[in-house]
């Protein structure tokens, strides 16, 4: 299982905005490259195009492809652009990064437990009256998740799967964040390094790869 998390990290708007962008490039790129895109969490912030992070799974008919073009993501995304939001900002360097999740599925899976159970919310009658839902549970952590918003039960297992994947990461990410302090020091870190990736301009050109 393949995962890329596009985050703004601790930036500012015009960051939450270049995650929005460069999923749109990132979607187009999988589509002309013939690998599968499927976003399996997404933290907007309430304005159109902005996110504070979005998680995706990546597939593709060799599992190497899909983790060969995962890689080309990783690691410090600069966007070069003067600010949409503040015009008189002298600012236009906005840095994202993307950060690659990779295990294999039978490695995972050995350790989680399924239980269907009614859907619920909105969704139509099929939805409502079917057992499609699936709590999933983690059973060395007890992390447990439920998703009901696909329509057949393998689907929900799929994606209950990878977000008990990415919160076992997240886990992991706090017990070596110790505080705020901590977590600014790795934005400027990331401010600092070479981006992988350099796009410009409010179109979000892609210019450089590294």
């Amino acid at each position: 299982m393949i995962l890329l998390q596009l985050s703004s990290g601790q930036g500012p708007a015009e960051c939450c905005l270049a995650v929005g962008h460069a999923l749109k490039y990132l979607s187009k790129q999988c589509h002309d490259s013939g690998i599968n895109i499927d976003i399996i969490e997404q933290m907007p912030t309430g304005n159109k195009g902005e996110f504070k992070s979005v998680t995706v799974q990546l597939s593709a008919k060799s599992t190497g492809n899909a983790l060969t073009f995962a890689k080309s993501w990783q690691g410090s995304i600069l966007w070069i652009c003067p600010s949409p939001y503040r015009p008189r900002h002298k600012r236009k360097n906005w840095f994202i990064s993307g950060h690659v999740f990779n295990l294999e599925q039978t490695e995972l899976t050995h350790h989680i437990t399924f239980q269907s159970c009614k859907s619920s919310g909105a969704g139509g009658q099929h939805v409502n009256t079917t057992n499609s839902a699936i709590r999933a549970t983690h059973t060395v952590t007890g992390i447990t998740v439920r998703v009901d918003s696909e329509r057949s039960q393998h689907a929900n297992k799929r994606l209950a799967t990878a977000l008990i994947f990415k919160k076992l990461n997240e886990e992991k990410q706090r017990r070596d964040e110790h505080d705020d302090q901590t977590r600014w020091q790795q934005h400027w870190e990331l401010e600092r390094g070479n981006p992988i990736k350099t796009f410009k301009g409010k179109e979000f050109k892609f210019i450089h790869q590294s």
